[in-house]
Parts: structure tokens; C-alpha cells; sequence
């Protein structure tokens, strides 16, 4: 009976690693308005607020495209709104960004998928991504 037990359990972990991987990501739900009013650092993601036009959001673009594991989910500079998803190295779980162009203001705000807390990791890849952007001159 023991022996029964476990294999149920090996197969739904295994289960639950292949939904989180495949799941289907629906840009009606992950394209939406960033709404960042100030900076936040929150559980599940965070939030960021930095000075800049369209040409910086394409740079901003090109550096987050080319975060291993990243890739676009909706959007384009030109729309004024980008979202794309990253994946977690070794259970692929997706964590998701939009930048948005608010006149001369790019909002930010990457949160996760599932769970409760991303335990910084949102925050950490963010600021990697403004540290390469750097300051606006």
C-alpha cells in the first residue's frame, strides 16, 4: 500500500511540474495596465517608476529580451506596452514583466505566477535590468 502512495505522489509532482511548465499564459489576463503609482517592492513581484521616452523603452526591450529564458508574451515599443514572461531555470516557473510608456515615465511591474512570494528574485532581475539600462543622459 506504501509502495502505491508513493508512486501517486511521484506522479502528481511530476504532474504539477509539467502544468507550471506548460501552462498556457493568456495575454487577456498578463497584458493589462502595469497601474504603478510609486515604487513598490512587494511579496509577489515589484514595481518601479523611471524617467524615459520611447527610445529608452526600446533599450529597455532589448535588454529584457535578452534575459535567458525570456520572451515575449504581447505588445511592441511602438503599442506602448510590452509584456513578456521569464522562466525559472529548472521547474520553469513563469514570472511575468510589463513595462509601459506613461509620456516621458516607463512603468514597471514584474510579478509571479504561482505562489505567494518570489522571494526577491523579481526584484533582483529588475534591477539587473535598470542597472544595464543605467541612468538617463
Amino acid at each position: 500500500m506504501l509502495k502505491y502512495i508513493l508512486i501517486l505522489l511521484i506522479l502528481a509532482a511530476i504532474g504539477g511540474a509539467v502544468f507550471i511548465r506548460f501552462a498556457p499564459s493568456d495575454p487577456e489576463v498578463w497584458h493589462v495596465d502595469p497601474q504603478v503609482s510609486a515604487d513598490q517592492d512587494l511579496a509577489q513581484g515589484v514595481r518601479r517608476r523611471i524617467p524615459g521616452g520611447e527610445e529608452r523603452m526600446a533599450e529597455l526591450d532589448r535588454i529584457i529580451l535578452s534575459t535567458p529564458r525570456t520572451e515575449l508574451l504581447a505588445g511592441s515599443v511602438e503599442e506602448g506596452r510590452i509584456t513578456y514572461i521569464t522562466r525559472s531555470k529548472w521547474m520553469g516557473f513563469p514570472d511575468y514583466t510589463t513595462i509601459q510608456q506613461d509620456g516621458d515615465v516607463i512603468e514597471l511591474y514584474a510579478r509571479l505566477r504561482f505562489g505567494q512570494s518570489d522571494m526577491g528574485v523579481n526584484k533582483a532581475r529588475v534591477e539587473g535590468w535598470l542597472n544595464e539600462l543605467g541612468p538617463q543622459g
